[in-house]
């Protein structure tokens, strides 16, 4: 199945927290039901919170007893002002809000008429997602050869998105060609998406993998163990690619050691507006740092620092893979901001 899916005025996607011990699905049924979800990370991976966002609109507009159409565009601004405040960081979530609201706000006729176009766009993001993955792996398989080890950082994976994956789905299509190729997978503290939800994904494709800690990507960059790195991304401003805080550091050992970086991303990520110190970097409860699940690892009343994220200028990467193709990194901080 699709990491998220509608069925039947509901919203059906995988537990994330759950795995990889359980595979539980969970039945979503409004868009604060939705906003929890997002926010206690059951769902997450920037594709896949835009599709989720859309999804949130579509679960108002399903159960709406709105008298007019009027009435239900409030209703839906209103969901949307929640999903906007739980996660400030990826840019999909604000696009997919913006994109159903603007052209909800042009459909003529009646209220009912309004809910199933909402509906249908919501499905038409995801549908999108999942086409643009598929050719994001597509592309990105021409950048690996036999034999290649990759590194990745993070989950860019299936589970990040609606389907397949971006940064695993360039690996998983240079799989499915025959190229001979490893992974090694950075454990990514402190949530271990890595660790938990990307080596589950390769073991379930049969992808040979090799899970590390995060502090050992220098020394086997030093050892000549890798020769590409392959990561997602939760936005793309004009001057840098924000991913998952630790990105920046494999960024820099990349470079250092001449093995070429790659972000693989829709363009639902690319943010032309903004430069990377305009954007709120989402930090996390201390929680997620001084415990492993329930087990406290340090000293009670330490005081923690949490970003979930961190910003790697473009400087840094060799190319971004999207559905259009592989595009330099000049490509961004040369467009323009009415793109």
């Amino acid at each position: 199945m699709r990491t998220i899916e509608w069925r039947n005025g509901t919203v059906v996607t995988i537990d994330q927290t759950k795995l990889p011990n359980k595979e539980v699905l969970i039945t979503i049924k409004d868009y604060r039901e939705m906003a929890k979800a997002i926010r206690s990370m059951k769902i997450r991976g920037a594709p896949l919170l835009g599709a989720a966002a859309a999804f949130a609109l579509a679960l108002t507009a399903y159960n709406s007893k709105a008298s007019s159409k009027e009435e239900l565009l409030q209703e839906l601004e209103k969901a949307a002002v929640t999903i906007r405040r739980t996660r400030p960081t990826a840019v999909n979530l604000f696009w997919a809000l913006d994109r159903v609201l603007d052209k909800a706000k042009a459909v003529r006729g009646k209220r009912e008429a309004l809910a199933a176009f909402v509906v249908e766009e919501a499905k038409k993001i995801a549908d999108e997602d999942a086409a643009a993955n598929l050719q994001i792996g597509r592309h990105g398989a021409e950048l690996i050869h036999d034999r290649d080890v990759i590194l990745t950082y993070c989950n860019a994976g299936a589970l990040a998105t609606v389907e397949y994956g971006t940064a695993l789905g360039v690996i998983r299509a240079a799989w499915k060609q025959g190229k001979r190729i490893k992974v090694i997978a950075a454990e990514t503290r402190p949530l271990l998406q890595g660790a938990r939800l990307s080596v589950y994904e390769l073991k379930k494709e049969g992808i040979p993998v090799t899970l590390i800690t995060d502090n050992m990507v220098g020394y086997v960059m030093y050892k000549n163990m890798v020769n590409k790195v392959v990561v997602g991304a939760d936005r793309i401003a004009r001057d840098a690619v924000i991913n998952k805080v630790g990105t920046l550091t494999v960024a820099v050992l990349a470079k250092e050691h001449k093995v070429p970086f790659y972000v693989a991303a829709p363009s639902s990520t690319f943010d032309f507006v903004h430069t990377s110190n305009e954007i709120v970097i989402e930090e996390r409860k201390p929680e997620e740092v001084t415990h492993i699940g329930s087990k406290r690892i340090t000293v009670e009343g330490v005081d923690v620092f949490n970003p979930a994220f961190d910003v790697t200028p473009l400087k840094y990467v060799t190319a971004i893979i999207c559905e259009k193709g592989v595009l330099a990194p000049e490509y961004f901080s040369k467009h323009k901001a009415n793109h």
